[in-house]
């Protein structure tokens, strides 16, 4: 395992591309697999369909693969800077990989002002992550901050059935929007929160605490206004309009 890691951190950004060309495959395969008629029907609901499809794998793969690392190794949540395994670190570069790919395909397809909230995000975690991966410090602190695709799970499946037309009054739109929100306080909430305290508490013993503190504030207002929208849509409103295709990007 050791003569595999060393050769992976040797090659670091080789790495990180195989990863995002693995992504954009996949992102490829998907548009040979059917897609319900209420999205065929419009060229930005073709491409969010196929944009989300892609983030549901990862946050799927990454999620589990985050909880996993922390449960065989727990000490990585307490020595976020200089703590990490293996696995912990190709988790990093695989997920560094996707987020690369799917800026690109923001940005590529034309729908980057449709998506800017998207793209915002991934600049943020891709710095992040790409310092770990170079570095070899905060990975650990990467894992723990993936604990979110756990929610991401629900969060694009919330999307991908808004996309198709789904009711929200049918029963797996229900079931997902109450799974969707209990994951976004404990794994969302709870990881970003947790993120923040520790960089705070421990601020003068890590290196450039700032420049993460700064990054993590900012997610904790785009996430915030995002749990505000998110009740508001899915828990407050009685109308449910039927809204543009690009509204999406925003609830």
């Amino acid at each position: 395992m050791d003569t595999w890691l060393n050769e992976v951190q040797k090659h670091p950004a080789l790495y990180v591309l195989c990863c995002s060309v693995t992504f954009r495959i996949l992102h490829r395969f998907l548009q040979t697999v059917p897609s319900p008629g209420t999205v065929d029907t419009d060229p930005w609901r073709t491409w969010k369909w196929r944009n989300l499809s892609v983030s549901l794998v990862h946050s799927l793969l990454t999620g589990i693969w985050a909880v996993t690392c922390v449960i065989q190794h727990p000490v990585m949540v307490h020595e976020i800077h200089s703590t990490y395994t293996p696995s912990a670190y190709m988790l990093v570069v695989v997920s560094s990989g996707y987020f690369i790919q799917d800026a690109g395909d923001i940005i590529f397809s034309g729908y980057a002002k449709a998506s800017w909230e998207f793209l915002l995000h991934h600049v943020m975690v891709i710095w992040c992550f790409l310092y770990a991966v170079f570095t070899h410090q905060y990975v650990a602190g990467a894992v723990v901050a993936l604990f979110v695709e756990v929610n991401s799970v629900f969060l694009h499946t919330r999307l991908l059935l808004k996309l198709a037309k789904v009711a929200h009054e049918s029963f797996i739109y229900t079931v997902n929007k109450l799974l969707n929100v209990v994951t976004y306080v404990t794994f969302r909430l709870g990881a970003q929160f947790y993120l923040t305290w520790y960089l705070i508490y421990h601020y003068s013993t890590l290196d450039h605490a700032l420049y993460f503190l700064i990054t993590m504030m900012l997610m904790n207002i785009m996430i915030l206004i995002y749990f505000y929208r998110l009740l508001r849509t899915d828990f407050f409103n009685k109308r449910h309009p039927h809204n543009s295709g690009r509204k999406f990007a925003e609830d």
